[in-house]
């Protein structure tokens, strides 16, 4: 039987959930909170009064995951969620990232030295003594995945970071990388509309302990249900270059959402919930960690942890949205150059 809270968005305040999950010797809540949103990638940020109402707000409410990277804001979104969490630092899970930059001389770089600067950084700009949780941003094709988890062992042993974590990876390369020392979390982009984790790599997930944070659980925004003209997004939203949200391919994606729309209105919650509860059944060692610039979804996203879904409704919004029915690819060809994912042969 499926059950909700489908009007009522407060956030439970207790941390004691019936469904905790592990991450980096952790237990945290199922949702976490993606701090990209606050300041990169795409539009209409908020100012960093509104940015530090809102962590607040998801402090107040028990978020106690917090995501951010060294590429966000072209550092700003450390310098931000270090200073908003200031002494309640203790109370949350901090995870950042390295070896990926913005600007003119930014890219990807995951050399040893690379990383042990980036992190010694990003210990600087959060105000910590040590960093949760550690990800290599993306994979550096010229630099063995060896050799980088190898700097962030180092890392681990100095103190400097809890545990290290991979970004955007494949099976075979968290593999390599375990073999070398424990990881403790691959976070890669998983939600209805994108599978790839379903692809080889939560199997490997499994067999080496390593829990899976997913972006993007609600399809950068799609998911939710109301951007209904990505054409009218600001001209540097990141979604202009994504091929899903296209003039040849949005509308036929939309036509999936008024299902997805119709299938949440009979469960009595909301589309963005029906998404992350469907992410969440997948598996125990899932997490989500979506975006947001509002309170209100905040309350929303982190509402869905306490949506029950059976089995048939799993299934059931499973196969209405998923790689075969989505049209266009989730990067465009030459952001693709830097992921390391598994992919469809057949993906379009």
């Amino acid at each position: 039987m499926s059950s909700a809270h489908s009007t009522d968005f407060s956030i439970p305040r207790t941390t004691d959930l019936s469904t905790p999950r592990t991450l980096a010797g952790r237990t945290v809540r199922p949702v976490g909170l993606g701090c990209m949103n606050l300041s990169h990638g795409y539009s209409n940020f908020p100012s960093d009064e509104d940015s530090v109402a809102l962590i607040h707000a998801a402090l107040d409410a028990g978020v106690d995951h917090f995501d951010t990277a060294t590429l966000y804001g072209t550092e700003r979104n450390e310098v931000l969620v270090g200073r908003t969490l200031g002494a309640r630092r203790k109370d949350v899970l901090l995870a950042s990232k390295g070896g990926l930059t913005g600007g003119p001389e930014g890219g990807v770089d995951g050399r040893p030295e690379t990383l042990r600067r980036q992190v010694e950084d990003s210990l600087r700009r959060l105000g910590t003594e040590s960093i949760d949780l550690y990800y290599l941003h993306r994979l550096d094709p010229q630099v063995p995945v060896e050799d980088s988890a190898g700097a962030l062992a180092e890392m681990i042993q100095a103190g400097k970071i809890g545990a290290y974590g991979l970004s955007e990876i494949s099976a075979a390369t968290l593999e390599r990388a375990h073999a070398v020392h424990p990881v403790a979390a691959v976070q890669n982009e998983y939600s209805l509309w994108t599978r790839n984790p379903e692809w080889g790599l939560l199997d490997a997930c499994r067999r080496t302990g390593t829990a899976f944070v997913a972006f993007s659980p609600v399809g950068r925004g799609f998911l939710a249900g109301t951007l209904r003209d990505p054409s009218a997004l600001p001209e540097g939203d990141m979604r202009h270059r994504m091929p899903r949200f296209s003039a040849e391919n949005y509308p036929a994606n939309l036509a999936l959402l008024d299902r997805l729309r119709a299938e949440a209105g009979r469960l009595g919650i909301t589309p963005a919930q029906l998404s992350i509860a469907w992410l969440l059944a997948q598996g125990p060692d899932v997490l989500a960690i979506p975006g947001t610039t509002s309170a209100a979804h905040l309350q929303e996203d982190c509402a869905a942890e306490q949506v029950v879904l059976a089995p048939e409704d799993v299934a059931r919004v499973g196969a209405i949205i998923n790689h075969g029915t989505v049209h266009g690819h989730r990067y465009a060809e030459q952001q693709r150059t830097t992921i390391d994912t598994e992919d469809a042969p057949a993906l379009s």
